[in-house]
């Protein structure tokens, strides 16, 4: 009973010091639980009552969309980090691609000269002597152009 006594004491002299002069501060108001809230407000009028918890309830709103504000600039910005690592990922997949298709294009070259060659050879049957320079001249150059005597 000695604290409640106190508390509605403090009460009493918070009300003294006039009608607009808050009776808690408003990081009190928002840092009370709602039992806290309750045993505070017992004995003020309904009016008093009320206009607390509409400022409670302003100040909480206010705190919720700040932090909404936070976290969605942050969504916001892991989201460009994130776009920002799959466009480096693209480009370096797009280059890995070229180099690639202009190995497959060599390879082909390489595969259609040679392919070249033995048809020659089945058509005019081996040749007496070929030179080996021969041979990887035709398989560097890639070109189905080749003809053979």
């Amino acid at each position: 009973m000695a604290a409640d006594g106190l508390s509605s004491k403090a009460l009493k002299v918070k009300r003294e010091l006039g009608e607009n002069t808050p009776l808690l501060s408003d990081e009190e108001l928002m840092g009370l639980s709602v039992r806290e809230l309750n045993h505070h407000l017992r004995g003020l009028s309904k009016e008093e009552v009320a206009r607390l918890k509409q400022r409670r309830r302003t100040l909480k709103n206010r705190g919720y969309a700040a932090s909404c504000r936070v976290k969605r600039v942050c969504q916001k910005e892991e989201l460009q980090k994130q776009k920002m690592e799959l466009e480096w990922e693209v480009d370096k997949l797009a280059r890995e691609n070229a180099a690639m298709r202009l190995e497959l294009d060599t390879l082909r070259g390489k595969y259609e000269a040679l392919q070249g060659f033995a048809r020659t050879v089945a058509t005019h049957g081996p040749p007496a002597k070929v030179a080996t320079a021969s041979v990887i001249t035709i398989v560097k150059s890639g070109t189905n152009q080749a003809t053979y005597s």
